[in-house]
C-alpha cells in the first residue's frame, strides 16, 4: 500500500453532527442517515466508504441541502467553521445565503461528474458562467484568464477551452468538473464517487493530481466512494459506513493494517491488492438491509461471521478504540473494553 502522506490533524473545517436524513415522513419514512457524527479538518482528505445504498450519497446531499424530494433532514446540525468567525450551520442558513456559501465555501464534485457538463456549451463558457455567478464584477478578461489557469492546475492544455464536452475524454472532462469546483477557491470539496466511470489507471492518476492540488492549495477534501482500494491510497483518514450508520472510523494506514470492524475486514479483502504477495478474496455474503426494514441489534449481523449474543438484539455505540482518532461500532470492542474496565476496578478493590 503507497498510502497518502499522513496529514497532522489540524483545527475542524466542517463539523457534521447528529445528522438524520429519511425519506418521506411518518410511519412511511425510511431512515437512510442515522445519527451520524463526522469531523474534516482543514487540508485533511477524509474517505467515505461503503456498498451502495450505505447512505453515503445521501449524507453528502443531506449536509448541503441538496437532497431532491422526498428527502427531509430530521434531525442534527452541520457547523462550518470559516476563516474568521463563529461557526455556521448550514442547516439553517437562508436559501440566498446558501446559494453564495456553495462553491465559494465548499464545492461539490457530483456522481457522473463527467457527463454533467452542457453538450452545446464550451469548456470556456461553463468555467467563465461559475465564476461570473458568484463574482459579477470581474471582466470577461479576467473571467476567461481564470479559466486558462484553471485548466493548468489540473492538467489541462488551456487551448481545451473553446472545446466542446464531446471533444474532451472522459478522464478530460472529470478534470475539467474538479476545475469547476476549484473556481472559487473553496475550502472543502466533497467528491461522490467522481471516477466510478473511469479506468483504473485515469482513475489513479486523477486522485494522485487532487491530492498534489490539496498540499499545494490547501482545500479538505470528503471523499465518497465503494471503492475502499482507492481511499487506503490516498485518504488520511477513512470512515466506513453501512446501512445509515458509521460503524468505524480510523486513520487510513490503520485501518488497513487492522481493521476492527468485521464489516470493515470484508470490504479490504473483496479486492485484490496491487503489492504484495497474493491474498484469497472473501467478500461480504449476503446483501445490504433493507432501510425499510432494518434488523434489530447491530445491522451488519445477519452478515457477519463473527456474530454472537448482543449482536442481534442491542445496537453497539460508536466508542472510541485507544485515542480520540479511532472509532468502532462493534459488540468485539465494546465487550472487550468492558471486560478490561471490570478488570481494572477489581484490581482497584482488592
Amino acid at each position: 500500500m503507497s498510502g497518502a502522506n499522513r496529514q497532522p490533524q489540524g483545527e475542524p473545517v466542517l463539523e457534521i453532527r447528529d445528522l438524520n436524513v429519511n425519506y418521506g415522513l411518518g410511519e412511511e419514512g425510511v431512515h437512510a442517515v442515522r445519527d451520524v457524527n463526522l469531523t474534516l479538518h482543514r487540508g485533511e482528505v477524509l474517505g467515505l466508504a461503503g456498498e451502495s445504498g450505505s447512505g453515503k450519497s445521501t449524507l453528502a446531499y443531506g449536509m448541503l441541502r441538496l437532497l431532491p424530494p422526498p428527502g427531509v433532514i430530521t434531525g442534527g446540525s452541520v457547523l462550518y467553521h470559516p476563516r474568521d468567525g463563529e461557526p455556521v450551520d448550514l442547516l439553517t442558513l437562508s436559501t440566498s445565503r446558501l446559494r453564495g456559501f456553495r462553491w465559494s465555501e465548499i464545492a461539490i464534485v457530483f456522481q457522473g461528474a463527467m457527463n454533467s457538463l452542457n453538450p452545446v456549451h464550451t469548456v470556456a463558457t461553463q468555467l467563465c458562467d461559475v465564476i461570473a455567478a458568484h463574482e459579477p464584477r470581474t471582466t470577461r478578461s479576467a473571467r476567461v484568464a481564470r479559466a486558462k489557469d484553471l485548466l493548468k492546475l489540473v492538467g489541462i492544455n488551456s487551448d481545451r477551452l473553446g472545446s466542446y464536452p464531446h471533444q474532451l475524454s472522459g478522464g478530460m472532462r472529470q478534470r475539467v468538473m474538479i476545475a469547476m469546483a476549484l473556481a472559487l477557491e473553496p475550502r472543502v470539496v466533497v467528491m461522490d464517487e467522481p471516477t466510478t466511470a473511469l479506468d483504473v489507471v485515469m482513475q489513479r492518476q486523477i486522485l494522485a493530481q487532487l491530492v498534489e492540488l490539496r498540499e499545494r492549495i490547501g482545500f479538505s477534501v470528503l471523499f465518497i466512494t465503494h471503492d475502499l482500494s482507492l481511499l487506503v491510497e490516498f485518504s488520511d483518514r477513512i470512515a466506513i459506513m453501512y446501512g445509515g450508520r458509521i460503524v468505524e472510523s480510523a486513520p487510513a494506514a490503520e485501518l488497513y493494517r487492522q481493521s476492527l470492524h468485521p464489516y470493515s475486514d470484508g470490504l479490504l479483502h473483496s479486492f485484490p491488492a496491487l503489492h504484495g504477495p497474493r491474498r484469497e478474496l472473501t467478500g461480504i455474503p449476503g446483501s445490504p438491509p433493507d432501510l425499510r426494514a432494518m434488523p434489530t441489534g447491530c445491522p451488519f449481523h445477519p452478515r457477519c461471521p463473527r456474530a454472537f449474543e448482543p449482536c442481534d438484539d442491542q445496537m453497539p455505540a460508536l466508542t472510541p478504540q485507544g485515542d480520540r482518532d479511532r472509532e468502532v461500532a462493534c459488540w468485539l470492542h465494546s465487550e472487550r473494553s468492558l471486560r478490561s474496565e471490570h478488570r481494572s476496578r477489581t484490581e482497584l478493590a482488592e
